[in-house]
């Protein structure tokens, strides 16, 4: 298959993809499967999936060069205007459930520390969205990649926003909050090293123990849970998994496909040398 044709298929994927969480969102509210607090849980719902995209959008350029696959880099522009649809999405469902009173939802993002920072991190997204089309490019020229930063300390904002909304029960944010730190840790690693197998292993204890230091700290810091007690759960296998424990098998599965992609390109090119050798008369 063609490159042209890799890409237009992977596009086309990557819709079908991103629309799926919505309209399985829309069906489930049609059909009252999301009562008694269907707005409620669509709120909540639509926030993990604007994180979740984050998320991918910032993997694309780890995954592009660890996987050695560049068709990758052509989904990341709509991965983070979906994010930001997400994000705005979850912002409205969440006027909706203020009776589309804005005042009184204008009033609470300013009350309510949580909600100012989830704001400001959609107002960033949004900006992101809108800007990153080939015409802005041109029109900022140097200064659009100097705005598009801007995308991580709006994703710092939004996952702090999910921690304080997700009260006691931090797992799933912790474990976005550790999946973060690996793309974060990647991008600072040496060029050189971050590809290879030894910096793919060093991410993976990285990221791990960074995990097990943000869930340590936010119980402790917030909820008054001894640290010690956080760090020991991580060692009893009847709580399993744990978030720092789901970060660790992602950044194991990560080396393992990667072993995998470049185990089948060396067969592949051996297997080429050998069928030249064999069909070429070498005289």
């Amino acid at each position: 298959m063609s490159n042209q044709r890799t890409i237009f298929w992977l596009r086309l994927a990557t819709l079908v993809a991103l629309c799926l969480p919505a309209a399985d969102l829309a069906w489930r509210w049609y059909t009252g499967d999301l009562e008694p607090r269907a707005v409620t849980l669509a709120t909540h719902i639509t926030g993990d999936w604007a994180v979740v995209f984050l998320l991918v959008s910032l993997a694309l350029t780890p995954a592009r060069a660890v996987f050695d696959w560049s068709p990758l880099i052509h989904i990341r522009r709509r991965v983070g205007v979906a994010a930001a649809l997400y994000a705005v999405a979850h912002l409205l469902i969440y006027v909706l459930d203020q009776k589309w009173n804005l005042v009184v939802v204008a009033t609470e993002i300013v009350k309510r520390f949580y909600l100012t920072i989830g704001f400001v991190a959609l107002l960033a997204l949004v900006a992101l969205a809108i800007t990153s089309t080939n015409g802005w490019q041109k029109r900022l020229k140097r200064n659009w990649k100097r705005l598009h930063w801007l995308v991580y300390p709006a994703v710092t904002l939004a996952l702090l926003h999910f921690f304080i909304q997700s009260k006691v029960n931090i797992g799933e944010a912790a474990f976005a909050a550790g999946l973060f730190a690996w793309l974060m840790l990647w991008r600072v690693l040496p060029p050189k090293i971050r590809t290879g197998f030894a910096g793919l292993f060093l991410l993976a204890a990285g990221a791990t123990l960074v995990t097990v230091v943000f869930e340590a700290s936010w119980y402790g810091l917030v909820n008054k849970i001894d640290p010690l007690r956080v760090l020991a759960a991580n060692l009893d296998p009847e709580l399993v998994p744990r978030p720092a424990q789901k970060v660790l098998a992602v950044s194991l599965l990560v080396i393992v496909l990667a072993a995998l992609r470049r185990g089948l390109a060396s067969a592949s090119r051996l297997w080429t040398q050998r069928y030249i050798r064999r069909t070429i008369p070498t005289s």
